[in-house]
């Protein structure tokens, strides 16, 4: 097979948002990067594409908050850089079980990472948002300032965008195939569906639901990311009360862990439209999807009708969108050298769980550090390690599930 195109001091294969945001901090910091995408580049195949995320510091993993914490640094710098929004600042509000060992877990974590929060009860809930939200009798709701919304495609773009004009070259519609070490000079070559390769000093995969086919491929390893379908949802908000639910106001983003885990976002995308949606989804291939039929829509529908008061219609959403999640055992990252023949030259960084976009910025950063020096700065990775389901096919172990 022929040689074609330049030498690289890093290839990220993937082009969602981990796989551009590292690739804007390779070449910021003066590498000469090439980002391979498969398919067109901001396409809606994989789990980085749509109109809006919630970014939220409240997790019962206290290993999570800080990355988060540095994420609302990072996506604001970039914004700078780049010279328009893709965070819109809200609250966040989390609701539970009073005595719910996941919103007993997230409280002892903001208390740990001094992430200042209030806990109400039924009727203090009511009167912070004027009656909007209306939690059963035997739940609290936790209350922080760390919430917000995040536009996905947008961001995307916007990482690809400052690659591009610190260096970086990008092509899409090029499927990586295979990677493999150079045993003569060291690093890696990177070899597409179409015929071409890539010389590259280190390689970074970030590709989402196709992680564990092209792991396996590359290396043998048998990762326990699964993808799933889920599906979005936007519920009308019944006339004259539009104003009350959208982003800018005091209207939170929120998660309420009940049976299923619900979570949602102001008003935003779409004017008069509020975004629910369950956490969670169908088992499929990730090439051969099924495009539906959806999670059940019963519990939603009880769930909006109970907490919004009548004023969302709860009939059934109005317009509805497919993501996919790769998800792993415990819903914690895998960000981890590939190891073997590879050494440290492969870095890979998948199984985000639904979970990751928010902290795409900090994810970038760490792939860039481990590609380009070998260890992460002031980053603890044990919990993301590869191995750990090796050592548990459950992965890591959680006193609040």
């Amino acid at each position: 097979m022929e040689y074609s195109g330049d030498e690289f001091d890093v290839i990220v294969v993937g082009a969602g948002v981990m796989g551009s945001s590292t690739a804007y901090q390779t070449a910021k910091r003066g590498q000469k990067t090439l980002l391979l995408e498969q398919f067109d580049f901001l396409h809606h195949r994989g789990s980085s594409h749509g109109e809006s995320r919630t970014i939220r510091a409240t997790y019962p993993e206290d290993y999570y908050t800080p990355l988060v914490l540095e994420s609302y640094k990072l996506w604001q710098q970039a914004e700078s850089e780049i010279g328009y929004n893709v965070y819109f600042k809200a609250n966040q509000l989390d609701m539970a079980l009073a005595n719910d060992k996941f919103l007993l877990a997230i409280v002892e974590s903001c208390r740990k990472n001094s992430v200042a929060f209030s806990v109400m009860n039924r009727d203090q809930l009511h009167q912070e948002f004027s009656g909007r939200v209306m939690i059963p009798e035997d739940w609290v709701g936790v209350v922080t300032e760390h919430g917000g919304v995040i536009k996905p495609t947008k961001a995307v773009s916007m990482f690809q965008t400052l690659a591009l004009q610190n260096g970086a070259v990008l092509r899409d519609n090029m499927e990586v195939k295979g990677v493999e070490r150079d045993g003569v000079r060291g690093g890696v070559w990177v070899s597409t569906a179409k015929g071409e390769r890539f010389w590259g000093k280190k390689c970074v995969v970030t590709v989402g639901a196709w992680t564990t086919k092209l792991v396996k491929t590359v290396g043998g390893i048998e990762l326990p990311i699964k993808p799933l379908e889920t599906t979005v949802c936007y519920w009308r908000i019944k006339e004259g009360h539009e104003g009350a639910f959208a982003i800018g106001g005091d209207f939170p983003t929120f998660a309420s862990y009940g049976n299923p885990y619900i979570y949602g976002t102001p008003s935003l995308e779409y004017p008069g439209l509020i975004k629910v949606a369950v956490h969670g989804g169908y088992p499929c291939d990730p090439d051969k999807r099924p495009w539906g039929p959806g999670n059940p829509l019963a519990p939603l529908k009880e769930w909006i009708e109970g907490m919004f008061s009548g004023v969302v219609d709860s009939g059934g959403p109005v317009a509805t969108q497919l993501c996919m999640y790769s998800m792993t055992p415990d819903e914690d990252f895998v960000i981890d050298f590939l190891g073997g023949e590879f050494g440290k030259d492969v870095v890979v960084g998948g199984g985000f769980s639904g979970h990751g976009f928010k902290m795409s910025p900090v994810v970038g950063r760490i792939l860039a550090d481990l590609a380009l020096t070998g260890e992460a700065e002031g980053v603890e990775l044990k919990h993301f390690r590869m191995a750990r389901f090796q050592e548990n096919p459950k992965g890591n172990a959680k006193d609040f599930l």
